[in-house]
């Protein structure tokens, strides 16, 4: 080996012990200090409350007023969807209205006539009746007459046969006020069913408004738009997705605790969040959830190192007026560290102190 080799590797050398002792003094600088009794910490990761803007009905997309990362306001109108069959519908439905209204006035009239018709008869059948108590006193006249020898048994007859027709005649008259009756009842059940389906009709025009509303899409909540799942153009079945936003003001942090702590959490306790992207910052949150069974266990657990890997899913929730305080740098899907204290009693080490961009 040449003294020009030796030199180079020498050098080589004391570039790499330089480097070991520098990372391992700035490994002792960043380290994490020990958690005090009373606290422990899980990693996680930051996450947000999805919503999915779908379609209630398919449909063609006419339109997306917004993109990929902008903010939106609860209730903004984020798209719409193409209108056109629903306002042909409603056209079609509003002209069988006004045949329904139609209707109406038609079985009306029926029974207005239908009620004339019944006043005519009635007064023939009175006059039935005149004619046929009439016909009675002939009868009884002429039998007596006959029968003292006075008028012809003929005229008796006669008398008699005109009592028999004019009886036939009355029934004949109560006959047809029955069935200008019947037609009376029929009329008004035309009259309830063309008014039923004006109402029928109706309900289809709003049911047609409400899907011509429900055609701007509407965000539920306050957010970021997080992707565009459907383009404008497209044909989207009903329920199918055109956006997904994250709400930004609902953001929290799942982490993970072994089952011999997870036990002593309580809902409400202190937690401080530490994100790996922002190690300088600690933002202060609530348990919000604590799982009530374990979420994943060892195929066999038999000793007590095996059973301490039972662990149970924990939630701890940022207050709502913080993350809306720095709602433009909210990000969501971010890994850290969640710090829980399960002892009120013992105080937060220094380098766990809230502490958030002012």
């Amino acid at each position: 080996m040449t003294a020009i080799s030796r030199k180079r590797w020498i050098v080589r050398g004391l570039i790499a012990a330089v480097v070991i002792v520098a990372g391992f003094g700035l490994w002792q600088v960043l380290k994490p200090a020990s958690l005090p009794p009373g606290i422990i910490g899980g990693n996680g990761r930051v996450e947000g409350v999805e919503i999915d803007v779908s379609a209630k009905s398919p449909g063609r997309i006419r339109d997306i007023l917004v993109d990929e990362g902008a903010f939106v306001r609860a209730g903004q109108v984020v798209a719409h969807m193409d209108t056109d069959t629903l306002v042909a519908q409603k056209a079609e439905a509003e002209a069988q209205l006004a045949q329904a209204l139609n209707g109406i006035q038609i079985a009306e009239s029926q029974v207005a006539q239908q009620q004339s018709n019944r006043a005519a008869a009635q007064a023939a059948v009175r006059q039935r009746e005149a004619e046929l108590n009439a016909a009675r006193k002939r009868l009884t006249r002429s039998t007596t007459l006959a029968r003292e020898g006075a008028t012809a048994v003929q005229e008796r007859d006669d008398d008699e046969a005109q009592v028999e027709g004019a009886a036939a005649a009355v029934e004949a008259a109560r006959a047809q006020l029955a069935a200008v009756d019947a037609a009376i009842t029929t009329a008004r059940n035309q009259v309830i069913g063309a008014r039923s389906q004006v109402d029928a009709v109706r309900a289809t025009i709003q049911r047609i408004e409400a899907d011509v509303r429900d055609s701007d899409l509407k965000a539920p909540r306050a957010g970021r738009v997080q992707y565009r799942m459907a383009q404008p153009g497209e044909v989207v079945a009903g329920g199918g997705r055109v956006l997904n936003l994250v709400d930004l003001g609902d953001v929290y942090m799942t982490f993970f605790l072994p089952e011999t702590v997870a036990g002593k959490v309580a809902l409400g306790d202190d937690v401080r969040i530490v994100l790996d992207a922002a190690p300088g910052y600690v933002v202060p949150a609530k348990v919000s959830f604590v799982a009530d069974v374990a979420q994943f266990t060892p195929k066999t657990v038999e000793t007590a190192s095996e059973r301490q890997k039972l662990m149970f899913r924990v939630k701890a929730r940022i207050d709502r007026a913080l993350l809306q305080k720095y709602i433009s740098h909210v990000k969501t899907g971010l890994p850290g560290m969640a710090y829980i204290r399960i002892d009120p009693g013992t105080d937060w080490p220094a380098n766990l102190a809230v502490n958030v961009p002012r």
